[in-house]
């Protein structure tokens, strides 16, 4: 009598899923209308966004970006205009937050200043010509320090010792009657390879200040040698190094950045 071979007990049985109730098809029903309308409101989004970029990039040029986006940045401009005052000041800083200063640009700093720079004074109301201060006349006004931050529209900053003599102070001496808050002010390297405008408000400010030290130090070539603009309240665009003229205007000076596509105003 042969052996029979052992036989392999059956497997047991998985359960059987339960029957899906109405309240889960109910469920995945509405799961896949949502995934469908979102998915043709995502579509007709994109195509909506195509066309009004296409829509916005044959529009006409304003001082270098399309109207439409010009007309946004000088809303911008004017809501800032209205909320700034001189009482609204920038943070000061104690003397141990002062950093070492980072370089940054060098338009109309390739070479080393003039050792016989003048500063040109143009647009004075009543003055038959412009007028030429040296650097004495700048420094013969009530010198003022701070401790401010400067900030860069690429995202960086440092905090620094400014020493010179507030744009205020200046106007009063060299520039008298020029205080109309609706006027103007540009600034200019000396070969004008770099130039920004001001609104009058902005440049009267109490923290604007002519700059001829930094960090307790005449000013570096690099950082504006002789004289430079520091204004806290504005991005770093506006703070002009190495000032050779100085015009005042009832009209909008020409600003390098604005016109590549930046905001006229650049405060915060």
């Amino acid at each position: 009598m042969s052996e029979e071979e052992p036989v392999a007990p059956p497997a047991p049985e998985e359960p059987a899923a339960p029957p899906a109730s109405d309240e889960d098809a109910a469920v995945d029903r509405e799961m896949a209308r949502k995934t469908r309308r979102s998915f043709l409101v995502g579509g007709a989004a994109a195509l909506a966004g195509a066309g009004a970029w296409a829509w916005l990039d044959t529009r006409r040029p304003d001082d270098g970006v399309q109207w439409p986006l010009r007309l946004a940045l000088r809303a911008n401009e004017q809501t800032w205009r209205d909320y700034s005052s001189e009482n609204r000041l920038a943070r000061a800083y104690a003397p141990d937050d002062v950093e070492s200063p980072r370089e940054n640009g060098d338009l109309g700093l390739e070479d080393d200043p003039d050792p016989d720079w003048k500063l040109t004074v143009d647009g004075i109301a009543g003055a038959t010509e412009p007028l030429s201060l040296t650097l004495a006349d700048v420094q013969a006004l009530p010198k003022v320090e701070m401790i401010t931050e400067l900030k860069c529209i690429e995202g960086w900053s440092r905090i620094l010792k400014w020493g010179g003599v507030r744009f205020r102070d200046f106007v009063a001496k060299y520039a008298p009657g020029q205080t109309d808050a609706n006027s103007y002010v540009g600034l200019e390297t000396p070969e004008r390879e770099y130039y920004v405008g001001l609104d009058m408000a902005s440049a009267l400010h109490p923290q604007t200040l002519l700059c001829y030290e930094m960090n307790g130090e005449p000013l570096p070539s690099e950082h504006g040698a002789p004289l430079r603009l520091v204004i806290p309240v504005k991005y770093g665009i506006k703070n002009l190094k190495r000032i050779g003229r100085i015009a005042f205007s009832n009209a909008r000076p020409p600003d390098y950045w604005a016109e590549r596509g930046y905001d006229y105003y650049a405060g915060f």
